[in-house]
């Protein structure tokens, strides 16, 4: 298991041999021509590599054949089938209307991505092996900036099928990822291809100079991340200005040079003061080698004894006439490897060596995630590098950091669309005082990335279908989709119904971080989003017996103003039949009126699903609970008989659980029906709920089980994504949402009933796209429909749903009102977990008015103590009441959030005898 190469010029090489001359091949990198006969296997080599329309060159085409070559050997190690070969038959599609993230680089770098890629957006991962299969074309309206076009690119798919593929037209890409070292297959034209796109990018050459210059990195690692760096002395020829001036770092000492003649004297009170000091700690040997994007991955080094000053000057000075400017020269300490004990005998062999490999991702918000760590075994004797070693797993804690881009220009970037969406840290597991210390030793992305999926592919070979979440590449893969629905929905107009209250102020700041250009239908005048839109229509939208004229008027108006609309969606329930029938009229995407009818009116609902039995099975009649609607005092009486007892009473068309009440018998059933009818009569009574379509209601059979709401994505009848979360008891009789968490913690066979059941109820009402709510009670028999809410969730769903998975139900919506297909992950992983609590007014007044008042709330979010959603402005006791607000705690378990949560709620006063906090959260055990 230890890398036994022997001593070479790869690591070690006299100064002025070839490797430090090597001249750039066509990719740059290496000789001009690739390596012959490195890939035993059996594969066709008849496969049309060629580009129509974009010839190479004979050494090109050399690079190609290798890179495919490749290809083919790394899919067969992992026991995966050939490429398939099907350009002669060239695809089409959509360009612009669908999600095409694109990797020029080497098959074995970015396998791990390739592969999961496949399986979380299929058939729009796409592997370019050659620039010439790709063409950058002016954007309009764009000065300076170029779409990437994919004539020809290796998809790949589920279960790692791959395909050859040419695209006419061309495929437009949605996210551009090259590999950019000095390496084979890597150089100026992918450098020349990344910069200044209008697609989001995850690396440009600019960058890349930045992030792989040890000096740097070094710098940046231990000044901003506190990260432990090895012991450096850094002679630097003209340095950048990231480098010059600022607060020095402990073990690192810059060394400005103007010029690299005549610096004898200067190089040798350098050295001796560097190699005497106490920051080399217990270290033996110092290497020496330089520093530079000239040098990176082409560079040798020289090993010498600490003690020896002479040779390690002499070595200095020699390297010093290689410099140019912003490179330089670095001695640093050898990190000695850490001894492991060996009780009563010596180590048996040469001492072992342990380096550690990390892949940091960025997630949703610019936040690194720690994807995978692994450490290479090797000889303690001798340089530990990638690719001649063993990757082995390690457990450890890795803080990275991610900020040198914050402050640079989109120039400095390479481009508007340029960012960082990975890194690999390179650590040596040393000892400092008599603690393992792990020393940050350069950063390494590609290298760490291949490292990470040699690892998985050692597991998948003994364990095939190797579980996704041990997948390094899975972050990445999410960040790709994320910023490929961006760059989809960039500038796209789309028309807004009902702007809603203070639970969906995030709309706005959303909408313009997404670039969306939106147009807003709203029957409050004065309502704050109106500043906040590119056109603002006042129309009264509250009269929903007259949807069918008001969609008529609607698009008479849209049409009048010359709006050219990508989109029209709501999330309000009062709008939601309204939207429908004005997308009919102007010819947009959405799921049909009638649909939208049918989930609207909750019997309606139940009675037509009860109807469905037919094939697939389950048939969604197994879910549907038996109702009966009220409209009069005389339907009471009828319904009492059809429906068995005790049941619930609920509004035909409410929400938030307003006016929803548990009845035992006839007498409660009339009771309850009297004092709705009294006191909601219209939509002044309790604005927001659906009284504007009347306050006609329910009773339908009371169902015993756990509550669930499960978030589904919807897009040509096919299920994208869906999201489960568990209800906490409610405060019988009402029915007020009292705690919540996520994700589920119901078993996976239970959590995929409750996904089945929610997907086949839309399905059965006609909800074919869309962002969907449906609400269900898992009971012994299986599950059970409450209501389908044919809109995003409410409350604090949206929020956490992207707090958690990184997907954004309202950007969701606003593709599937475009007609475009979200760019989605298969299997949205969650990065830990939820557990919140409702506040009412009713219950909480004081709190609210002290101890937790908004304020004090919201410090405490800003502080990241807590999640608040605010869904109330007031601080207004009523009978029929809404939650104010929700109060959430996170945590790595369901339990550490809950026990977090539950000791805030005692401190803040909202947990108390009539509010038993402890007990709405007992469900979550």
């Amino acid at each position: 298991m230890l890398s036994l190469d022997p001593l070479g010029p790869e690591w070690d090489c006299p100064l002025g041999s070839k490797d430090l001359e090597e001249e750039e091949g066509p990719w740059g990198g290496g000789s001009g021509l690739p390596p012959r006969g490195c890939f035993p296997g059996s594969w066709r080599h008849d496969v049309g590599l060629d580009c129509k329309g974009a010839p190479e060159g004979a050494d090109a085409q050399a690079w190609t054949v290798y890179y495919y070559s490749l290809l083919q050997s790394c899919l067969q190690q992992a026991g995966l089938p050939e490429t398939q070969d099907r350009s002669q038959v060239p695809r089409t599609g959509c360009p612009g209307a669908e999600v095409t993230l694109c990797i020029l680089g080497s098959p074995s770098t970015f396998l791990s991505v390739l592969l999961e890629a496949g399986v979380q957006s299929p058939g729009n991962m796409l592997l370019c092996l050659s620039p010439a299969w790709l063409t950058k074309v002016p954007a309009p309206g764009q000065p300076g900036e170029a779409a990437l076009l994919v004539s020809k690119a290796v998809s790949f798919h589920p279960g790692g099928l791959t395909f050859l593929d040419d695209f006419v037209p061309p495929r437009r890409a949605t996210y551009f990822l090259a590999g950019l070292g000095l390496g084979p297959g890597w150089g100026r034209e992918a450098a020349e291809l990344a910069r200044d796109l209008t697609c989001p990018t995850g690396a440009s050459a600019e960058l890349a100079r930045l992030l792989e210059d040890r000096l740097l990195t070094r710098r940046l690692l231990a000044q901003q991340g506190n990260v432990a760096v090895p012991a450096t002395l850094a002679f630097t020829y003209k340095p950048p200005a990231l480098l010059r001036g600022g607060d020095t770092s402990p073990g690192l000492r810059m060394v400005e040079l103007n010029g690299k003649e005549g610096q004898e004297t200067l190089v040798k009170e350098e050295v001796g003061a560097f190699l005497h000091s106490e920051a080399l700690g217990d270290a033996l040997q110092v290497a020496v080698k330089l520093s530079g994007w000239r040098w990176r991955g082409r560079q040798a080094l020289r090993l010498y004894p600490r003690a020896e000053q002479d040779p390690v000057v002499d070595t200095v000075l020699a390297l010093l006439e290689k410099l140019e400017e912003e490179e330089s020269v670095l001695v640093e300490a050898v990190c000695p490897p850490a001894r492991l004990p060996f009780p009563g005998s010596p180590p048996p062999g040469p001492e072992l060596a342990l380096r550690i490999c990390a892949v940091v991702c960025r997630t949703q918000g610019d936040r690194p995630l720690l994807s995978k760590v692994v450490c290479s075994v090797g000889r303690g004797d001798r340089p530990l590098r990638h690719q001649s070693s063993l990757p082995r797993t390690l457990e450890a804690a890795l803080a990275a950091v991610l900020t040198l881009e914050a402050g640079l220009s989109a120039e400095q970037r390479g481009g508007r669309q340029v960012r960082t969406d990975f890194l690999g840290v390179d650590f040596a597991l040393t000892v400092a005082g008599r603690a393992l210390t792990p020393v940050a030793l350069a950063l390494n992305g590609g290298l760490c990335l291949e490292a990470c999926g040699a690892l998985e592919g050692l597991w998948a070979a003994q364990r095939p279908g190797l579980a996704a979440e041990e997948a390094a590449a899975a972050p990445l893969v999410e960040t790709m989709l994320r910023r490929s629905a961006r760059c989809l929905m960039e500038g796209k107009q789309l028309l807004l119904l009902g702007a809603g209250g203070v639970s969906k102020k995030f709309v706005w700041e959303a909408a313009r971080d997404y670039g969306l250009k939106l147009h807003l239908v709203e029957s409050d005048p004065n309502h704050f989003a109106s500043q906040l839109v590119q056109t603002f229509i006042h129309f009264d939208v509250t009269e929903h017996r007259r949807d069918e004229e008001n969609a008529r008027a609607l698009a008479e108006l849209v049409r009048a103003r010359g709006l050219q609309l990508d989109g029209c969606f709501s999330y309000w329930d009062d709008c939601l039949v309204l939207t429908a029938l004005l997308c009919q009229e102007l010819g947009l995407p959405c799921s049909p009126p009638a649909a939208m009818r049918l989930a609207k009116q909750k019997s309606r609902t139940q009675l037509h699903l009860l109807c469905r039995r037919g094939p697939p099975w389950p048939a969604p009649s197994l879910y549907a609970v038996p109702c009966c609607p009220l409209e009069s005092e005389a339907d009471v009486d009828r319904a009492v008989r059809q429906v068995p007892l005790p049941g619930v009473m609920k509004l035909e068309f409410g929400a938030g659980a307003v006016g929803v009440r548990l009845v035992k018998d006839a007498s409660q059933c009339h009771e309850h029906f009297s004092r709705i009818a009294r006191d909601l009569q219209g939509e002044a009574d309790h604005p927001g709920i659906g009284l504007g379509w009347g306050n006609a209601m329910l009773l339908m059979e009371f169902i015993e089980g756990t509550e669930h709401d499960v978030d589904l994505v919807l897009f040509g009848g096919r299920l994208l994504a869906a999201f489960v979360s568990d209800n906490g008891p409610t405060r019988l009789p009402g029915f007020t949402e009292t705690a919540a968490c996520m994700p589920t913690g119901l078993a996976p066979e239970q959590e995929a009933q409750l996904v089945q059941a929610a997907f086949r109820c839309c399905l059965g009402c006609g909800l074919l796209d869309g962002v969907f709510n449906v609400e269900l009670k898992l009971t012994g028999a299986g599950p059970r429909l409450i209501e389908i809410n044919p809109r995003m969730g409410g409350f604090y769903l949206r929020d956490w749903i992207l707090e958690l998975y990184g997907v954004d139900l309202l950007l969701a919506a606003a593709m599937v009102a475009c007609g475009l297909r979200p760019a989605l992950p298969a299997h949205p992983r969650a990065r830990g977990h939820l557990v919140g609590v409702m506040c009412l007014v009713s219950q909480h007044l004081k709190a609210l008015s002290s101890t937790a008042s908004p304020e004090t709330l919201q410090a405490l979010h800003d502080q990241g103590l807590l999640r608040l959603n605010l869904l109330e402005e007031a601080l207004v006791p009523g009978e029929y009441e809404e939650p104010y607000c929700s109060v959430a705690c996170a945590g790595s378990s369901p339990a550490e959030a809950r026990h977090r949560l539950l000791g805030l709620c005692q401190g803040l006063g909202i947990d108390g005898p009539h509010y038993p906090v402890a007990y709405f959260l007992s469900h979550f055990k």
